[in-house]
Parts: structure tokens; C-alpha cells; sequence
């Protein structure tokens, strides 16, 4: 069915298309991925059937990613294809949702003409309208554009279009349809961020700072659990802040204290802090993080940087000596913790001391996982005005930083893990995936190759950005299993391991 673009008269609206199926493409981080889920159990109540890309939807959702310009790049290519799609007939509507669309607004139009619908960050309860096409004219209608368009500038704009009365606006993550495997699910604790990072896009997108009422947290918490979630990762902007915004005395320790009275009654369960922000941490946080069993000994804290100026320039809030004073803390009061950070490499102004400097510190302190970004210029940042001071770092001179960085993180993790087989070390592995045949590298006529393989995680381990433990096993296990294994031997990033009852098995590197 073809879409008209002309704009409609005053008070009037197109009329609501036959859209039945609807697929939706998820892009960006699991935040991301937790309003997209809210939105397809939205499309669901409403009896829309969800459906993937290639079974002949309706229409296409693209939530998008707007943190960089990689990742706008990657959702204007996706937007394109969508639209394409729809100028063929496969599909009738074209719907673009997410941080693209808040921090860019019209200029999606511009970009990719044929877009049916844009819905903000603030205004995902209103997917369906958009889906459909049918919406009240009026105060719903933010922007005169020729499609119809849901666009809260902020969430005090979107609070009060919903007459809501209670502090702050809190959008529910409940009733989701989950795109995770069903034992592992993401619980947002916050949204939005206070700290004002000099790169950082994400308060221009999300807002302030919100903390989730504990007692939703709690409600949606159970929910998970109760559909099969045993793994929680905690997710925000910030979720080292939790609860200040909303006078919660107890903070984060007492939010996870709340959460593991939560795993307890269903049993068990895991729960994992990701996006804690350094200068925030406290004593007390290290602490309950220690006492708790059912939260997995992880700390996900991006740092960015070690240098002192460049942390300056990076308004972090923090220096070297308040960073190493907190990891020496974590790793003293927490056995076993495994910590993983990211860092950002060519920051405008960034001499070649000090990422030297950060070369030594990754290579010294030795993190369980890390990741680097090369540094993008984002319009309207302090950082993005530096770069266009003429303090850019050219492209060339940035990747060879980067690759410097993660060279020196490979060999610090291909040495941690390869001590991990030499020492035999017991571990929970949580089995993610039960494999068809064995991976890639093992000889069809080795004996492993009539084994069960599987892909799993260990408590050091979160699910899409750290490695994987391979469980090797006389049985075939099922996704969602808690299993003990021993580590057996190492492939890179990955562990190998098998269960105590597997006998008689070696396992050598995989090439």
C-alpha cells in the first residue's frame, strides 16, 4: 500500500492503515533493547502479531541508536533498507523510534524520506498509534510534520501530557515481550544522567536522572523471575546514583539488598550491577555487593581514562588516585571480582604520554574485560567544540591508539585465562546455548567431536559483550542450566570447561 507524503489539513489525520504483523529491529545498547521490548508488549495487548523481518510484517519498527555518529550511521543504513522495503510493497508502514529520533528530530525526514511515524524516547506508549497510524490530533501532536510524530522534548513535558501527579516521570517496564533468552532479561533501575561527561550525548537524549521506585523495581523484578529470568542485569545511565534523585536513604545498597530478598524467594538467581560510575562508589556499596550471594562478584565501570588532565577535560569527577583507591578497595573486600571497563582513546587534546600512560595502567592493573571506543565528535558537547578547536587527534593516529590499547587488553586476558585451565579453577557456568556440532577449529575425528558443546557464562561473564565458557559434557544440557564446572583450557577470550561427572576429558586450545 502505498503512503502519501503530502501534509494533511488542520485537524485531520491519514487514515489508519490495515497493519496486522509488525517486526521490529533493535539497535544500541540493552537499555535500548528494554524499550523495545515495552513496545512490543504494547503492539502485543493491542493484538498485533509480532513477527521477524523476513515473515511478511505490516510494518517495521527501527529503534534506534543515537549515542554516535557510528551508530547514527547504522540506523539511517537500517531506516533506508526499511523504507525500501516499503517502496517495493513488501511492507506498509515504516516506523522510526528511539534515540535517533530524540536527539535529531526532524531531520530523520530529511535523511530518509518515506518514514510513516517517529516516536521519542518519552512516548513509547504511544507505539501503537504510530504503528496504526490513526492518532487524536491536537497536544499530541508536538512537531507539524507530514507524518504523525510523538516527540516529548523532556520528561516534564511528558509527565504533565499525562496529567501524572506523583514526582518525577517514570516509565514502567513491565508486560514486556523479551527479545533475551528467557533465563537471563535486563531490569532498568534508572534513566537518564546527572553527571554531565563532557563526550557524552546521553543527558541531551534521556534527560535527568530518574530513578525507578523500589517497589516497582521489586514488582518488575518478580515478573522476570517468574517468567523463567534467572540472570537480572541491572542496567542505567548511572546506576551507582540510584535513588538519590528520589530521597531513597538506602541508595544502591539497599535497592540490591531489596532485589536479593526478590532472587531468594524464587530460589535463586543472579544478579549483575553493569554502568556503575566511579566517583559514586562507596564503602558501603563494596560491601553489600561482598555480602550478597545472589549478586554475581562483577562490576561493570566504565573509567574512560587514567589521566589526570584528560579526566579533567572528560568532567569525570574523578582523578587516578580516587580511581586506584577504588579498585584496590573492590579487588581487596570482593575476592574474585571481576572487573570490566571501557575507555575512550584520541579524546581531543590527548598527547601521546598519556595514552601511554593509560597503556601501562591497562596493561598493570590487568582488567578481566575492557573495551575501547575510538573518540567521536558529537555536536553540541563541550568535547565536540575542543575537537572543532582544532584539538582533534587525526583518524589515523586514533585507531593505532585503539589498537594499541586493545593489543595490550588481549594479552593481560589471554594470560588471565590461560592461568585459569592451569589452575583448574571451579566455576558456575549458566549454559546460554546448547551448540549443534562442535565450534569451528576442532578435527571432525578428534573424540571431542562426539561430545555435547555448549556456549555458557561464568559469573565474570555478561551476556554480548565479554567472552564465553564452552561446557564440554558427556550430557546435553539445556539453555538455562546452572551447571559446576572446572575449566579445562582456553581459546583466546573464552574459557573451556567441563562438568565433575565428564571423565577422562582434556580439552587443548582450539585454534
Amino acid at each position: 500500500m502505498s503512503q502519501s507524503t503530502a501534509k494533511p489539513s488542520p485537524g485531520t489525520q491519514p487514515p489508519a492503515a490495515d497493519v496486522r504483523r509488525v517486526a521490529m529491529v533493535s539497535l544500541g545498547c540493552p537499555k535500548n533493547l528494554v524499550d523495545s521490548e515495552k513496545m512490543l508488549g504494547l503492539l502485543a495487548e493491542d493484538g498485533i502479531a509480532i513477527v521477524p523481518e523476513d515473515d511478511g510484517p505490516d510494518a517495521i519498527i527501527i529503534n534506534t541508536c543515537g549515542f554516535l555518529e557510528a551508530s547514527k550511521q547504522e540506523s539511517v543504513d537500517e531506516i533506508s533498507r526499511a523504507v525500501e522495503r516499503k517502496k517495493s510493497g513488501e511492507v506498509q508502514r515504516v516506523v522510526v523510534a528511539g534515540c535517533l529520533v530524540q536527539r535529531h528530530r526532524a531531520k530523520i525526514l530529511d535523511w530518509v524520506p518515506g518514514v510513516d511515524a517517529i516516536i521519542g524516547v518519552f512516548d513509547r506508549d504511544r507505539i501503537t498509534a504510530a504503528v496504526r497510524g490513526n492518532t487524536s490530533s491536537g497536544d499530541d501532536v508536538l512537531v507539524e510534520l507530514p507524518v504523525y510524530s510523538s516527540i516529548a522534548t523532556n520528561d516534564a513535558i511528558a509527565k504533565r501530557r499525562r496529567e501524572i501527579e506523583t514526582p518525577g516521570y517514570h516509565e514502567p517496564d513491565n508486560a514486556r515481550m523479551r527479545l533475551t533468552p528467557r533465563h537471563y532479561a535486563y531490569l532498568r533501575i534508572s534513566e537518564g544522567c546527572n553527571q554531565n561527561c563532557a563526550f557524552c550525548t546521553i543527558p541531551s537524549i534521556r534527560g535527568k536522572m530518574r530513578s525507578k521506585p523500589v517497589d516497582r523495581l521489586i514488582a518488575e523484578a518478580h515478573e522476570l523471575m517468574a517468567d523463567g529470568a534467572f540472570e537480572l542485569n541491572l542496567i542505567g545511565q548511572d546506576t551507582t546514583s540510584f535513588g538519590e534523585d528520589i530521597d531513597y536513604a538506602a541508595g544502591l545498597s539497599g535497592m540490591l539488598r531489596e532485589l536479593d530478598a526478590v532472587t531468594r524467594q524464587h530460589g535463586s538467581g543472579w544478579l549483575r550491577l553493569m554502568y556503575a560510575y566511579p566517583s559514586c562508589f562507596t564503602d558501603e556499596m563494596i560491601d553489600t555487593i561482598a555480602s550478597l550471594d545472589s549478586v554475581v562478584k562483577y562490576i561493570d565501570m566504565p573509567l574512560q581514562h587514567i589521566n589526570d588532565r584528560v579526566l579533567d577535560l572528560m568532567r569525570r569527577k574523578t582523578s587516578r588516585n580516587l580511581i586506584e583507591t577504588l579498585l584496590e578497595k573492590l579487588r581487596e573486600r570482593i575476592p574474585g571480582i571481576a572487573i570490566r571497563t571501557t575507555l575512550i582513546s584520541g579524546f581531543p587534546g590527548e598527547t601521546r604520554a598519556e595514552h601511554e600512560e593509560l597503556v601501562g595502567f591497562v596493561r598493570d592493573f590487568g582488567f578481566e574485560a575492557l573495551g575501547v571506543f575510538p573518540y567521536s565528535p558529537e555536536p553540541g558537547t563541550p568535547a565536540g567544540s575542543l575537537y572543532a578547536k582544532g584539538e582533534a587527534i587525526e583518524d589515523a593516529e586514533v585507531g593505532a591508539r585503539v589498537e594499541e590499547l586493545m593489543l595490550t587488553q588481549q594479552q593481560v586476558a589471554i594470560e588471565a585465562n590461560e592461568q585459569l585451565a592451569e589452575d583448574a579453577a571451579e566455576l558456575p557456568v549458566l549454559i546460554d546455548e546448547a551448540l549443534p556440532a562442535p565450534p569451528d577449529g576442532l578435527d571432525s575425528d578428534d573424540p571431542l567431536a562426539d561430545m555435547h558443546w555448549h556456549v555458557g557464562r561464568g559469573p565474570h561473564q555478561a551476556p554480548g559483550v565479554d567472552g564465553i565458557t564452552y561446557v564440554v559434557a558427556n550430557e546435553r544440557f539445556v539453555p538455562g542450566e546452572l551447571i559446576h564446572a572446572e575449566v579445562t583450557g582456553a581459546s583466546g577470550y573464552d574459557l573451556i570447561a567441563e562438568p565433575p561427572n565428564t571423565e577422562n576429558i582434556r580439552l587443548r586450545i582450539l585454534g
